[in-house]
């Protein structure tokens, strides 16, 4: 099988570790979007781990080929475009914070804010703004740097400042704690989280975000609004999952099950991982 890597950084711990699984019964091929691409021969499967323009453009002309791509740009996009996501979330009956779009961070300036609100950037990338604010002063201070920004505005829950992160992999759950990047001093490092450990009926919303966004792999955060009861704060597309054992084997095992089939997995059906190491199953 030949898989792709659409990504500006294939040394990415868990791309790394998944190419290492994959070769050398496997091709595998890297195509940075922010280079020169030429794709030459199609790849059997390509991985989406990367979320900027040029990328979402690279993955939609590689769908129109014929080239599955996990996940596909249309689903990519839904998460990158933070209107979009609370729209099909909150639709879907998801614990989702709700939100509101203000057309720029100046014209939210120009409201009364009756209570603590988080505000971010609407359009997702690195570096994008989200913060916690309070009063006028803060939105100000904000406003010095971000005032032509288009926001979403969402609410402030009180929480205990820990973001519940949870990555899914085909079905696969995996799971750590973070101080939230909205509290004083830092995130910090990640913390363990076995699944089993959250608060009941946690992971069925998590779960039900894969096949209402068509996700394969994805990434939930989650704080305990109070009583145990889950709000998800945010959804990405295939997120790091830095350190999580099992994830790369869970990737591997995906990206073969879909090329083998020649198209877009079932969301969630679940595999063995037998098959990466060795010949692959007949077509």
């Amino acid at each position: 099988m030949r898989i792709g890597l659409i990504t500006a950084d294939p040394d990415h711990q868990l791309l790394a570790d998944t190419t290492d699984l994959l070769t050398p019964r496997h091709e595998v091929v890297t195509l940075d979007p922010g280079g020169h691409v030429c794709p030459g021969e199609l790849a059997d499967v390509y991985l989406l781990k990367a979320r900027t323009p040029r990328a979402l453009a690279l993955a939609a002309s590689l769908e129109r080929a014929g080239a599955p791509v996990v996940n596909s740009a249309a689903a990519t996009a839904r998460c990158q475009d933070r209107t979009v996501m609370a729209e099909l979330a909150l639709r879907a009956g998801l614990p989702f914070a709700r939100t509101r779009t203000v057309a720029s961070l100046a014209g939210l300036a120009a409201e009364r804010l009756r209570r603590p609100v988080v505000v971010k950037s609407r359009h997702s990338r690195r570096h994008d703004l989200v913060a916690r604010v309070d009063d006028a002063a803060r939105l100000s201070a904000l406003s010095a740097d971000w005032a032509d920004e288009p926001v979403v505005v969402q609410d402030f829950v009180p929480n205990d400042g820990w973001d519940h992160k949870l990555w899914v992999v085909a079905g696969r759950v995996f799971a750590a704690l973070r101080r939230s990047e909205l509290t004083a001093g830092g995130r910090g490092p990640a913390l363990p989280l076995a699944p089993d450990a959250l608060p009941p009926g946690w992971l069925e919303p998590v779960r039900r975000v894969g096949p209402v966004f068509s996700l394969d792999v994805y990434g939930v955060d989650l704080i305990d609004a109070g009583g145990g009861t889950p709000l998800i704060v945010d959804i990405n597309a295939f997120p790091g999952i830095r350190g999580q054992a099992g994830a790369p084997e869970a990737l591997a095992a995906l990206a073969l099950r879909i090329a083998e089939r020649g198209g877009r997995s079932t969301p969630h059906a679940m595999t063995g991982t037998t098959e990466i190491l060795g010949e692959p199953r007949p077509k």
